[in-house]
Formats: C-alpha cells, structure tokens, sequence
C-alpha cells in the first residue's frame, strides 16, 4: 500500500530518491538564505563600524573590521558548540 505521498507506480526506492531530492533542495536554499542574510549583516557591520569609526578607509582599518568580526564569529560558535553539547548530554541521558 503506497504512502500518503508516495505516486501510485512509485517505488519506494524511486519515492526515497524523490524525498532524499526535495531534501537537499531544501538545506541549498537555506544555505543560500543565509548567505544572502549574512552578506546584509555584513553591510548593516560595514556602515555601523563606518559611523563609529568614520570615513576609515585605511588598511589597518579593514583589519580592525576583520579581527572584531572574526572575534564576534568565534565567540558565538563557541556559544553554540557549548550548548550543542550540552543537548547531546541531555538528549543521551534520555
């Protein structure tokens, strides 16, 4: 009996390909989002440190940028690797 999705003279092997397809599709548009959303966050940093800072267009100034935006990265990725661990914990406790 085939699956509420599933086409009438689909296989499941044929029905697993069509659904592992729409997955990935999914996980490159969210990807492509977030890169579209990381580069408006970039530009939004840009102005804000250009504000701040002033018409800074020096070299030391782009590396200024670079190292507070690095060190911003790194720490919410330490943040989040803690809290991933931390659910892994809980989630091998249960």
């Amino acid at each position: 009996m085939p699956t509420e999705a599933q086409k009438p003279n689909e296989t499941k092997e044929q029905f697993n390909l069509r659904i592992n397809i729409f997955k990935k599709t999914l996980e490159l548009m969210t990807s492509a989002f977030a890169l579209v959303a990381a580069l408006a966050w970039n530009d939004a940093v840009q102005m804000t440190f250009k504000q701040v800072f002033g018409d800074l267009s020096g070299l030391w100034a782009k590396y200024l940028y670079a190292l507070i935006v690095t060190g911003i990265v790194v720490w919410i990725g330490y943040k989040l690797s803690k809290l991933q661990r931390a659910l892994e914990k809980r989630d091998a406790k249960n």
